[in-house]
């Protein structure tokens, strides 16, 4: 371990609202804090999905970085102005009243924020930027979407390729590519957020990694770096980079710029 848990920063990881045996769940899948923990060095604190009811915003006075994990939720179209069908669904309301405030809040404070699968899309649509359901209907689109297997193993893998933009902050961490990578969705970004910069594409046009523009450290992938982070070296380096800028951020190296910046 790079560091005792005491010594380590802090980074507040929201969490999905489920209902489970007969109770609500304010819960985290595994993967991304043991990514957190083990590949990054930082020590999660899971924020529970209240919304309103809780002031989170001082929360990001005791906490150097944002970590919006995925989920098998959508952001309620309402919130991009669109109408909710049933294909738009499942929703989770109590995580966007939670989460979209804490990306605006995070990004004016400058505090490093990495964001993945649903977190991406919910950076989008904090910045202003909308989300097309159902690519795999679209014309000329691929099928984003995990096989049909009850076998994590296969549903995760390692399957198809993106292409990162030369010169981006993602070359800048794993290279100029391409790279092979476990994208599962069936909803992208359409309309990109203010600020949003996109890193890189699947073959097909579909965006899979952005960057707010004049962030010290705040970008999203589409796919799944938390699950192979212990054995694949762009899930790993995509953490150990995030890592890398929480610390730096709670040693003062890091910039703090606003999202206007």
């Amino acid at each position: 371990m790079r560091s005792s848990m005491s010594d380590r920063p802090l980074v507040a990881v929201p969490a999905d609202l489920k209902t489970f045996e007969g109770y609500r769940w304010h819960s985290v899948a595994a993967q991304y804090l043991e990514a957190a923990v083990r590949i990054a060095g930082v020590l999660p604190i899971v924020v529970p999905a209240l919304g309103g009811e809780a002031d989170y915003i001082a929360l990001l006075d005791r906490v150097d970085g944002l970590l919006l994990t995925g989920s098998r939720s959508n952001v309620h179209p309402a919130l991009y102005g669109v109408e909710p069908t049933t294909a738009h669904e499942p929703f989770d309301e109590a995580r966007d009243a939670t989460t979209l405030p804490l990306i605006r809040a995070t990004l004016d404070r400058g505090l490093p924020l990495f964001a993945i699968c649903r977190g991406m899309q919910e950076l989008n649509v904090a910045l202003g930027g909308s989300i097309v359901t159902e690519i795999q209907e679209l014309p000329g689109r691929m099928d984003h979407r995990a096989p049909d297997s009850t076998v994590q193993d296969e549903r995760f893998a390692i399957r198809h390729r993106v292409d990162i933009r030369p010169g981006s902050r993602l070359a800048s961490i794993v290279g100029t590519g391409p790279v092979m990578v476990n994208s599962l969705h069936r909803q992208a970004l359409d309309r990109l957020g203010t600020g949003l910069e996109v890193e890189a594409t699947a073959d097909d046009g579909v965006i899979e990694a952005v960057s707010v523009r004049g962030s010290p450290f705040a970008m999203g992938v589409q796919w799944h770096p938390e699950y192979w982070a212990g054995s694949d070296p762009i899930s790993r380096r995509l953490f150990e980079a995030f890592g890398e800028a929480v610390r730096a951020h709670r040693s003062g190296a890091g910039r703090t710029l606003s999202r206007a910046g």
